[in-house]
């Protein structure tokens, strides 16, 4: 039932190690299983979405969220017959190179890498996938496929492209290093779009967020509903419900709407793709991959209004003096720890100290110790940063 400009499984580009082919299950398939069985999605469990991951039980965590875009993206990419394994994949590996803390993390560690080659968390994602997770007898990584790698590589749009974008670089030579090294050894086409699961992928990690922020800032207390009925599509959700439930208990309210935009926002991302599908006539991904612009997106009223909603949790939520001042805890321990183990790597787990032998080898020495460095603090947990700063650095903190 695949449409001719979806990735089909038996066209594949392939691995970079060659294996045999499973008996019951795709090769999307088997990529979406390897990444689900990967120790780096396990510790999304306790890695920061918003909240830092002990602030509370109920608040998303970036496993969680991770779960709800591959929901979205299995749905959104049915509806388009786009093949629903691979956009499955791409949408469970999209945050695996998050470092702890979310976002901030990310931040402290691009201002301490950026003398030794950058860091961005899509480029770690490849890099956890080729190189970091070591358990097959083969090879390292999980051996995914060309189209797992190039959706990980460009669900934002091309990694190489002169419009900017939070994910793009205007040159080879601009690019993290870890991205540098995945293409070196297989050439993904950074200069094109990526196909239309890993497109759908990318859409389905905004409608996820976009309808989960919400939930965890009025848990939070950091707005109310009434503030929340103040905005675009969200105050006409609410009074639907209004409409259709007079006098319902405010919580069930409050998920009776917010199902209602997140219903929209999906809704919306279907009618769009299907009409311009329809127009363009693609004809195989290749198609999809050279066009100017994406083809899975939302429609341009919605994407203001979004853009609203966006500009509310950014003041109320992301930059809410509580969330504040918790962002700034959380990077004084990555700015403490990052150095620590630069300049003692014999505190380094036992494991990591080939790794650590092998970086001392290279001609540049620095540099390769900052990358094994990095590799070990973007692999920690939000609760295992904080032990580790507790244990090592500030026991009283």
């Amino acid at each position: 039932m695949l449409k001719p400009y979806a990735c089909h499984p038996e066209a594949s580009r392939g691995r970079l190690f060659d294996e045999n082919m499973s008996t019951f299950r795709s090769p999307f398939q088997r990529d979406r299983d390897r990444i689900i069985h990967s120790s780096a999605f396990r510790r999304l469990k306790h890695k920061t979405q918003v909240f830092v991951e002990h602030e509370g039980d109920y608040y998303r965590t970036r496993l969680t969220h991770t779960i709800e875009v591959a929901q979205v993206a299995r749905t959104i990419a049915g509806a388009l017959g786009l093949n629903t394994d691979l956009a499955e994949a791409v949408a469970l590996a999209h945050d695996l190179g998050h470092p702890p803390f979310g976002h901030t993390g990310e931040d402290a560690l691009h201002v301490l890498m950026e003398p030794f080659g950058g860091f961005d968390h899509n480029a770690q994602a490849l890099r956890i996938v080729t190189r970091l997770e070591k358990h097959y007898a083969d090879f390292d990584g999980l051996n995914l496929t060309w189209e797992a790698l190039e959706g990980i590589a460009k669900h934002n749009g091309p990694a190489i492209s002169d419009r900017g974008g939070s994910h793009s670089y205007p040159t080879r030579e601009a690019m993290p290093y870890a991205l540098k090294e995945v293409d070196a050894m297989w050439d993904l086409e950074l200069e094109t779009n990526a196909s239309a699961e890993a497109q759908v992928a990318a859409v389905a990690d905004d409608v996820a967020y976009n309808h989960h922020d919400l939930h965890d800032g009025l848990r939070a207390g950091l707005f109310t509903d009434d503030d929340l009925c103040e905005l675009p599509v969200i105050g006409e959700c609410y009074e639907v419900v209004d409409r259709l439930h007079p006098g319902l208990d405010p919580s069930r309210r409050r998920h009776e709407a917010l199902r209602r935009v997140f219903g929209v926002m999906v809704e919306d991302v279907i009618a769009v793709a299907e009409n311009r599908l329809l127009s363009l006539q693609p004809e195989r991904v290749e198609d999809i991959r050279g066009m100017e612009g994406p083809i899975i997106r939302f429609s341009k009223p919605l994407y203001q209004n979004l853009k609203a909603i966006k500009g509310f949790l950014f003041t109320r939520m992301y930059r809410a003096p509580s969330v504040v001042a918790e962002r700034q805890r959380v990077t004084a321990m990555i700015n403490q720890l990052f150095p620590l183990f630069m300049d003692d790597p014999a505190l380094l787990p036992e494991d990591w100290h080939e790794d650590v032998a092998r970086a001392r080898l290279s001609d540049n020495m620095r540099v390769e110790l900052a990358r094994v460095v990095l590799d070990y603090v973007a692999g920690m947990t939000d609760r295992f940063a904080i032990q580790e700063f507790h244990r090592l650095i500030d026991p009283t903190a």
